[in-house]
């Protein structure tokens, strides 16, 4: 079983960054993908970035590329997302996910789901 806990959601001027911070606790978290989601207000899930255990892969929704970055700290049990010229489209609940592979993340078949964290993004 693997518990997963985000933070560092909040308010964010349109251009700003934030950076979000996925705890994970339970079994060895270097055996598993981990990734982000996102869903926004009458929106369906949308998959955002995912990074293999060690994190020598990491995949990126298109939308994302040269926005986003997203990294991990096996020491720490926590994955990052960087998150810099937010846009307001970017408000969402953001969801930590892990899964056997980043392709499982990408494809949705997640094994854990964080609860979330809302980030919320102004003109």
């Amino acid at each position: 079983q693997v518990q997963l806990e985000e933070s560092g959601g909040g308010l964010a001027q349109a251009g700003g960054s934030l950076r979000l911070s996925c705890a994970a606790s339970g079994r060895t978290l270097s055996t598993y993908a981990l990734g982000w989601f996102r869903q926004a207000p009458g929106k369906e899930r949308e998959f955002v970035a995912a990074i293999s255990g060690q994190g020598g892969t990491t995949v990126l929704a298109d939308s994302m590329k040269g926005r986003f970055t997203i990294s991990r700290d096996n020491a720490k049990n926590t994955v990052f997302l960087q998150m810099n010229s937010l846009k307001p489209e970017d408000t969402a609940v953001y969801r930590c996910a892990a899964a056997s592979a980043t392709a499982d993340i990408k494809n949705g078949r997640i094994s854990y789901w964080g609860q979330g964290t809302q980030v919320t993004v102004q003109v």
